[in-house]
């Protein structure tokens, strides 16, 4: 008897539904708390504790909604054989039009095609209610229609010139890899994420942003000279224009070998009056750098890729699973997505012990920074964008742990605090 790959995934999906709907109700009753932290108590404002309060509040409800919406869809689409009726349905279509359906990149781009216009349609009453709803309601969306949709219009058009180039490389590098097709996805994804790296920031960001150079002034003479202390390979320091999107802030690091690169939101320059505040977040962002988290982090997820396509080759043959899921074909495609679907309980425990070592990278960036004297400055800075961008201040624990690559705010103060709780 043939195992039952769909009804195994299925009902581990709504496990997992009702496992993180669990979560997020521990959370929202963490929410609920009318009253901030102990730690956070003359940290931050009343005022800004109930601002808090109420998005994440908002944003907790809205979550409910579209997670029971996707489950349901999800689920349907698996259980009812919904993909194998539309893969059928894009084979025709490709024949209708005067193409050769039993070429297997024509059709799977038809197919791909087609889950584009569906995701779209699916996911746009929700991306427009986040935006222009929630987003709008707590003082941080700055979009209007024209630019929401110029940029849903770009992003169309980016996927449909970049999406058919990849999908058909990897179709025929399955289709003659034979033994070492492991080693040849894992090479071609690996030269593929070199060069979006690469690309992105020069020629992609660019169409949805500006970017210009950090004028001269102290800010940049601060930064310069940490990065000099610490022969940090700066090369440019950009501002983005963040800001005619959200008022939500952030800064990034980007490039390879001697040639790094900063971007300050210029939200962040905005909220944090003191130079020095901006500079120990990122004294935090060089300590990264300087403790070769990003190497490790990149190595590491090379490595499970590099697994991943060892188990996609182990299963890619199999009848049974092709079978269970209403496919009468084995097309490369959808044998990458069931496979996708079947190591989700894998993919989960992964996802944890990677936010388990990304938090502990966070400690580590912020001990960086306090050993170069920053520690009040992150400090204040890190409460300045708690308080700026109205992040939860009251945590579950379970929550958290399960869900954040990055430690609450409370537990960072804490670590930085500790040390001189000790000298006392």
């Amino acid at each position: 008897m043939a195992f039952p790959y769909m009804e195994a995934v299925v009902g581990f999906m709504i496990l997992m539904y009702i496992f993180e709907t669990y979560l997020d109700m521990r959370q929202h009753k963490a929410l609920k708390l009318p009253t901030l932290p102990k730690t956070l108590v003359g940290v931050i404002s009343q005022e800004k504790f109930e601002k808090s309060r109420a998005y994440s509040l908002d944003k907790s409800n809205f979550h409910f909604i579209h997670e029971f919406v996707t489950i349901v869809s999800d689920s349907t689409i698996l259980y009812f054989g919904v993909l194998p009726w539309f893969w059928k349905k894009s084979g025709e279509y490709v024949t209708t039009v005067g193409l050769n359906a039993e070429n297997e990149i024509l059709h799977t781009l038809a197919f791909l095609a087609g889950l584009m216009i569906w995701s779209q349609i699916t996911d746009l009453p929700f991306s427009l209610y986040s935006t222009f709803v929630i987003e709008a309601r707590h003082g941080f969306n700055k979009q209007t229609p024209w630019l929401f949709f110029r940029d849903m219009i770009k992003g169309i058009f980016l996927a449909v010139i970049i999406g058919p180039p990849i999908v058909s490389a990897i179709i025929v590098i399955v289709q003659k890899g034979g033994p070492y097709l492991a080693i040849y996805l894992w090479a071609f994804t690996f030269g593929l994420s070199i060069v979006m790296m690469t690309l992105y920031p020069v020629l992609i960001a660019p169409l949805f942003n500006k970017f210009t150079p950090l004028p001269d002034g102290q800010l940049r003479e601060k930064i310069e000279k940490l990065a000099s202390s610490l022969n940090f390979p700066l090369r440019k320091l950009f501002v983005v224009d963040g800001s005619t999107r959200s008022s939500h802030s952030n800064a990034y690091m980007y490039g390879f070998f001697k040639n790094k690169r900063i971007v300050f939101y210029d939200t962040l320059i905005q909220q944090c009056k003191n130079d020095e505040e901006i500079v120990a977040v990122i004294a935090h962002e060089l300590g990264h750098w300087k403790l070769n988290h990003t190497v490790y982090t990149f190595v590491a997820m090379q490595i499970l890729t590099l697994l991943q396509f060892g188990g996609y080759t182990l299963v890619r043959n199999s009848t049974d699973l092709f079978r269970s899921f209403g496919f009468d074909t084995e097309p490369v495609l959808i044998g990458l997505i069931l496979f996708q679907h079947t190591v989700i309980p894998l993919q989960q425990l992964v996802s944890f012990g990677l936010n388990l070592v990304s938090r502990s990278f966070e400690f580590q960036a912020d001990a960086f920074a306090k050993k170069l004297g920053y520690a009040s400055e992150l400090r204040s800075g890190l409460v300045k964008l708690q308080e700026e961008n109205l992040s939860a201040m009251n945590t579950d624990p379970w929550y958290s742990a399960y869900h954040y690559s990055h430690p609450p705010l409370v537990e960072r103060l804490a670590v930085l605090d500790e040390p001189d709780k000790k000298k006392d």
